[in-house]
């Protein structure tokens, strides 16, 4: 009986199970993941183009905002940037307001939405107000995606407008390392007196704006040097007074973050 008490407090020291032995900690449970997320970013650029034209006079812009997104899909958000105050009839901030429903299925990702975008203080001496309101619907693949703006409104207040619309393509692809490339092309009709004067007289319908960028990112701070051009020649507000191409082809480097 001596032996087989020794025995099994032997066996119990070479660890097999026994009454007394700890019991192991069980695995914590995954954090939940929130019904409601808050998104905020900003960032520096050398110049804001916005679908090929400079709205600063070629001269740097910064930015920023935020999103609020529901687990479900819907989400509304906030961007802005300093704009060329003669462009945009006595006002220096664009102020963007946006909401709509977005949602991802395996690779297959749609978009669909409304924006405003605001210019407060314009129409400053009796001049017209600015103000333009889109529809957008979205699709993406992958890398690839594709985006149709449809403005509601007058176009950014320029009369019988209603109509203009604008088709985004784009590409996105993380290369590594820390390092992404991305592509777009766009391609905006412009309708009633939308229609600008290029510096050569012409007044086409329509414009096509393309864009090729490479990508940094270094804990969270994006990196970027793009280039971006159009097929037209435009001068408009500050530029127009100087003489100056807004829509001609350049760099734009930049430096961001989303939060």
């Amino acid at each position: 009986m001596k032996k087989l008490a020794l025995t099994l407090v032997a066996f119990a020291a070479l660890g097999a199970p026994s009454a007394f032995a700890q019991t192991a900690a069980a695995p914590a449970a995954p954090a939940a993941t929130p019904d409601w997320t808050f998104s905020p970013n900003l960032g520096l650029f050398s110049d804001y183009r916005f679908r090929g034209i400079s709205q600063t006079d070629v001269k740097p812009a910064f930015q920023g905002g935020f999103d609020i997104s529901h687990a479900s899909g819907f989400y509304a958000g906030n961007w802005n940037s300093n704009v060329d105050a003669l462009m945009y009839n006595g006002a220096n901030l664009e102020m963007d307001f946006y909401g709509g429903y977005k949602k991802t299925f395996d690779a297959v990702g749609i978009d669909l939405g409304a924006i405003y975008y605001y210019y407060p203080g314009s129409g400053a001496g009796g001049s017209t107000k600015i103000y333009n309101t889109e529809l957008y619907i979205g699709g993406s693949f992958g890398p690839v995606s594709a985006k149709y703006n449809y403005a509601i409104s007058d176009f950014f207040s320029a009369p019988n407008s209603k109509g203009s619309s604008y088709l985004d393509l784009g590409f996105t692809y993380d290369v590594g390392s820390g390092f992404g490339v991305n592509a777009h092309y766009g391609y905006q009709t412009l309708k009633g007196s939308a229609v600008m004067t290029e510096m050569n007289g012409s007044t086409p319908d329509n414009i096509s704006d393309w864009k090729l960028g490479v990508t940094y990112t270094i804990d969270g701070w994006a990196l970027g040097l793009a280039y971006v051009a159009t097929n037209r020649d435009y001068s408009l507000g500050t530029a127009f007074v100087n003489g100056k191409n807004v829509s001609g082809n350049t760099g734009v480097l930049s430096v961001s973050k989303a939060f």
